[in-house]
C-alpha cells in the first residue's frame, strides 16, 4: 500500500523549478523524501526493490497532449524506440498519437493492444525480412525506405491489390546547420543523400514500382537537437527537394516527416525547448518555403519519443559503496550499464538526488558509478550529494524514461529492472523484474 502525497502540496525540491529535470508532480515529502504523482519514491523502492524504473503516467500523457496542441494539423507519432510496453501503447493510442516502430517485436506488441496498423510507421536502417513481412501482413500505414536495396524487396512482397505507401528517408545536407545531429549528411549509414543523388535515384526506382506509392519524404536530425532553427533549416531544404521532384518527375510528395530528436534536460541547465518553440520554427519555415517554391503545404508528421517519455521516468538505485580516494568521492550503485547503457555507449550523463532520509550534511561533488567494473560504467559526474552519503541510501535519477530500458541488457546476469507506473497517489507494476529463472530458461545447452 502506498501513502499518498498529493501533487501540489509540500515544498518543491531544489532543482525542481522550471525548466526541470523532474516530473511536474514531484514535491518534497515529509522527512526529505521525494514524492512523484503523490507517491513517495522510498515506498516504491521498499515495495519493488532496486533498481526500479518509475513512470509518471500523467506526465507522459501531458507531454503527448502538448505536442498535439502545438501542431494540431500535424500527425504526432510516438517513437516506440524510446520505450515501449503494453501500457505505453495504450496511453499513446488514447492520446491520439501514431506509433513509429522499428522491429517485429514492437509491431507485435502494439498489435496485442489493438493499436491500428494504419497509424504505424515502420523505420529502420536495416530492416530484417521478418520486419518487412510483419509490416506488410499487418498493413502498416507507412514504410520509410532507408536504402535503395529495400525498394524491390518491399515491392516483391506487397500482397495487393493496393500499393504499399512508402516514404524516403533523406539527408537534408549541411544547409540545415544541424551539426552533429545530421552529421555532415555524408559518410553515415542512415538515409539517402540529396547532395550525392541517392535520394533522387531512390525516388526514380520507387516510381517504377506499381506496388509502391511514394507519399512523402522523411528525415531524422539526430538525438538531442536543442535548436529549433535546425528543424527550420531542414524544412527549407526538404521543400526545395520536393520542388525538384515535382519538376523532374511531375509529382509533388504530399507528406513531410521531420522525425524526432527533440532535446530534453538530463541535467539542470540543459537546453530543452518546448513543443511550441519547435512548432513555431517549423511552421514558419514551411510557410515561407512553400510560398517560395509555389508548393501546397505537405501533411506534416513529427515523431517525439524521448521528449514524451524521458522526463516522466525516474530510476531508483541503492548505494552499495562509497569510496573516497584522491580527493574524489565515488558512489557505487546496484545498477549501471546493465539497465542504462547510454553513458557507456556515448558518454551520456545524468544527475542524481538522494531521497528517503533528511540530512544536514554539506553537499559535495561525487561521481556515481555502476556495479559492472567497467571504466565506462559512469552514470553521473560532479553531481552534488550529501557528504554523509552511505551504503543503503536511495538515489533517484531523473529523465530516465527513454532509451535506458529499451537498450538494456543483462550484464553479469543481473537481470533487467521492473517498470512501475505512478498515478493518482498509487503505483502499479507495468513490467516485472527479470529473474535468474528467466535467464536460466534461455540456457538450453548441456
Amino acid at each position: 500500500m502506498t501513502t499518498r502525497h498529493a501533487p501540489g502540496t509540500g515544498e518543491l525540491a531544489p532543482g525542481l523549478s522550471a525548466p526541470s529535470v523532474w516530473p511536474r508532480s514531484a514535491v518534497v515529502a515529509p522527512g526529505g523524501d521525494l514524492a512523484v504523482a503523490g507517491v513517495a519514491l522510498s515506498e516504491i523502492a521498499e515495495r519493488w526493490g532496486t533498481p526500479t524504473y518509475v513512470l509518471d503516467e500523467d506526465e507522459v500523457r501531458a507531454r503527448a497532449r502538448a505536442w498535439r496542441r502545438a501542431l494540431p494539423e500535424a500527425d504526432v507519432v510516438y517513437a516506440a524506440k524510446a520505450f515501449l510496453c503494453r501500457a505505453v501503447v495504450d496511453w499513446v493510442e488514447q492520446e491520439g498519437l501514431g506509433l513509429a516502430v522499428r522491429t517485429t517485436g514492437e509491431m507485435e506488441l502494439a498489435a496485442t493492444r489493438g493499436f491500428p496498423a494504419s497509424r504505424m510507421i515502420l523505420h529502420g536502417s536495416a530492416k530484417s525480412p521478418e520486419d518487412l513481412r510483419t509490416a506488410l501482413r499487418f498493413g502498416v500505414g507507412r514504410i520509410v525506405i532507408d536504402s535503395d536495396c529495400e525498394i524491390a524487396r518491399i515491392a516483391a512482397q506487397v500482397p495487393g491489390p493496393e500499393a504499399q505507401r512508402v516514404m524516403v528517408r533523406v539527408l537534408p545536407g549541411a544547409g540545415t546547420g544541424a551539426g552533429r545531429g545530421v552529421g555532415a549528411a555524408r559518410g553515415q549509414e542512415f538515409g539517402l543523400s540529396i547532395a550525392e543523388g541517392g535520394a533522387d535515384d531512390a525516388i526514380a526506382r520507387i516510381l517504377g514500382q506499381p506496388r509502391l506509392e511514394l507519399v512523402g519524404l522523411h528525415c531524422q536530425l539526430g538525438p538531442g537537437t536543442a535548436d529549433p532553427a535546425v528543424y527550420a533549416g531542414a524544412v527549407r531544404r526538404l521543400v526545395a527537394f520536393m520542388a525538384h521532384v515535382r519538376e523532374r518527375y511531375g509529382i509533388t510528395p504530399g507528406e513531410l516527416d521531420l522525425g524526432g530528436g527533440f532535446a530534453v534536460a538530463y541535467r539542470p541547465g540543459d537546453p530543452a525547448p518546448g513543443p511550441a518553440q519547435y512548432a513555431t520554427a517549423v511552421l514558419g519555415a514551411l510557410d515561407d518555403a512553400c510560398a517560395q517554391y509555389g508548393l501546397p503545404h505537405p501533411r506534416l508528421t513529427i515523431e517525439p519519443g524521448r521528449s514524451v517519455v524521458a522526463p516522466a521516468g525516474i530510476a531508483l538505485y541503492r548505494v552499495l559503496s562509497v569510496k573516497r580516494t584522491g580527493g574524489r568521492v565515488f558512489v557505487a550503485i546496484d545498477g549501471g550499464m546493465s539497465d542504462n547503457p547510454r553513458p557507456a555507449l556515448y558518454g551520456a550523463r545524468y544527475t542524481a538526488r538522494r531521497v528517503g532520509r533528511p540530512s544536514d550534511a554539506p553537499m559535495r561533488a561525487a561521481t556515481v558509478v555502476g556495479r559492472h567494473s567497467e571504466a565506462g560504467d559512469v552514470l553521473a559526474e560532479s553531481v552534488e550529494l550529501p557528504d554523509d552519503i552511505r551504503p543503503g541510501d536511495l538515489l533517484a535519477v531523473p529523465a530516465s524514461g527513454a532509451y535506458q530500458l529499451s537498450m538494456a541488457g543483462s550484464s553479469d546476469m543481473t537481470g533487467r529492472p521492473p517498470v512501475v507506473a505512478l498515478a493518482d497517489g498509487r503505483s502499479r507494476l507495468l513490467v516485472r523484474r527479470e529473474s535468474f529463472e528467466d535467464q536460466r530458461r534461455r540456457d538450453v545447452g548441456l
